[in-house]
């Protein structure tokens, strides 16, 4: 996942400037349309969706991914075909960080579980 949000981009710029950004933990978030850059892609709601906390382990050379595994709660109705993720500033609304396609869409239906092994979401700045 290495592209950044509109919204990221400025907050790079502000910090290069030393003004405050507050320091704060990344949520997953699904779509099953691209975020883009502006953070107008569709995502997933209902049917027992939440984000989940990213839990990334520290950074080296330029990357990280996730310490452990990131599972969303079981789909009580039908997601659709997740195709994009998304790290977010809150586990509601909130800003956009980065976004990326999955490697392959997934369709998540009533009763399955949507999960992210770890060291699978990978976050990269080159």
């Amino acid at each position: 996942m290495a592209e950044f949000s509109d919204y990221m981009e400025n907050k790079i710029i502000e910090v290069m400037r030393a003004t405050n950004f507050v320091a704060v933990a990344a949520y997953v978030a699904l779509y099953t349309t691209d975020p883009t850059d502006a953070d107008t892609g569709t995502e997933v709601t209902g049917g027992s969706y939440a984000r989940q906390l990213a839990g990334l382990s520290a950074a080296s050379g330029g990357a990280s991914s996730n310490a452990a595994d990131i599972v969303f709660p079981t789909a009580t109705a039908d997601w659709g075909t997740v195709t994009h993720v998304g790290l977010r500033d809150a586990v509601t609304a909130g800003n956009l960080f980065m976004h990326s396609a999955l490697d392959a869409p997934k369709t998540v239906a009533n009763g399955d579980t949507f999960k992210i092994n770890a060291g699978d979401l990978d976050v990269t700045i080159s």
